[in-house]
């Protein structure tokens, strides 16, 4: 539950249970997923780590309040992260971040350096100027992009096609897990806010907040950086990494030619095998 009275839905997974001092890995979605995507790695790694995945407010089963209730902005998501990693006084943490999970990792991680010790970002951006792809434009229209996003749910029926490489598809219970929490026009209100919150111009509202992020990158550097990249996604592209590495030049470095955005879903043990690789270095 967050200050405000809002539940912030979470999964805590480790065994044997309550085995106090475990190193945490804190696992942060993007849009239009929930925590359901981490459960491969949950399963991987809890028997050695503490492993908590949120959801964000509004997308898996956290509370999924109206616009009057609650400002669905970056700065606000990272001051939830924020609020959910103080009040659970987790420490020695490794965050991993997927597509919008990673930016407001970062930005929540800018925040409580001393709490996050290393950083595995998979397929996502920190910088105030970037691309748009057309297809996430177009879901940014006015009227015609809620119609799509919240009334005809495309953008995450669309996700589940197009943000996985040709070669695969997703099961249908897969595909079912993935959209059950967005069921209504009300329920796909986080996706369609999520969407409308990237912010492409200076004159966007988040502006501000994510070329904050990006100029303070640099603060990281003394962290452990891992970087695991679908090197087909057509939205986080390699360009991205690139811009990434520019910063972190001796990062961790994994490109999955064969992965599309959702690299856990195309290539999970290759990321799961690179993870415990990065978790064991000293």
């Amino acid at each position: 539950m967050l200050s405000d009275g809002l539940r912030y839905h979470y999964v805590d997974e480790q065994y044997p249970r309550n085995s106090g001092g475990r190193s945490v890995i804190l696992m942060v979605h993007g849009n239009p997923t929930w925590s359901y995507m981490w459960r491969n790695l949950i399963m991987s790694f809890r028997d050695e780590y503490r492993c908590v995945a949120v959801d964000h407010i509004g997308c898996g089963l956290s509370d999924k309040p109206s616009e009057a209730v609650y400002q669905y902005t970056l700065q606000r998501r990272i001051d939830d992260l924020v609020e959910f990693v103080e009040g659970r006084d987790l420490r020695r943490v490794t965050l991993v971040g997927h597509d919008w999970g990673g930016v407001i990792g970062v930005g929540a991680a800018l925040r409580m350096p001393e709490r996050v010790d290393r950083f595995v970002l998979m397929n996502t951006a920190a910088f105030g100027e970037m691309s748009c792809p057309f297809r996430i434009r177009l879901c940014r229209v006015p009227f015609l992009g809620r119609f799509l996003v919240q009334g005809l749910n495309a953008f995450s029926l669309g996700t589940m096609i197009m943000a996985i490489a040709q070669r695969r598809h997703l099961p249908k219970e897969v595909r079912r897990a993935f959209i059950a929490p967005y069921d209504s026009w009300s329920n796909r209100l986080a996706v369609y806010k999520f969407i409308q919150d990237i912010p492409l111009s200076p004159n966007h509202p988040s502006y501000p907040t994510i070329a904050a992020i990006e100029k303070d990158l640099l603060s990281l550097v003394s962290k452990q950086m891992c970087f695991i990249w679908g090197m087909q996604d057509w939205c986080f592209s390699p360009e991205f990494l690139k811009r990434f590495l520019q910063l972190f030049p001796d990062a961790d470095v994994h490109r999955l030619d064969n992965a599309h955005h959702l690299l856990l879903e195309d290539a999970p043990e290759e990321v799961i095998a690179a993870i415990s690789k990065f978790l064991k270095k000293q």
